[in-house]
């Protein structure tokens, strides 16, 4: 099974995490950040990214929990 990635995005009744992929949420939340804080646990254990969208549906931050093939280099100050 392939890992995919979890997204909180905006849902009628609030805001939603949903698999990648899926045709239906995982679970729907009150507000962005309760959503987002049901996303990171599960991306934690299945080891994957957790996709953070504005309410227009545009990508806005994310956040990687298993092995990025593309990991940030740290600045230098």
């Amino acid at each position: 099974m392939s890992k995919k990635d979890l997204h909180v995005t905006p849902h009628e009744d609030g805001w939603q995490v949903k698999r990648e992929g899926a045709e239906r949420a995982s679970s729907v939340h009150r507000t962005q950040e309760e959503a987002r804080g049901a996303a990171v646990p599960a991306a934690k254990r299945d080891g994957v990214e957790v996709v953070i969208h504005d309410r227009k549906g545009r990508i806005r931050d994310s956040d990687s929990y298993g092995n990025d093939p593309h990991p940030p280099k740290d600045k230098k100050h």
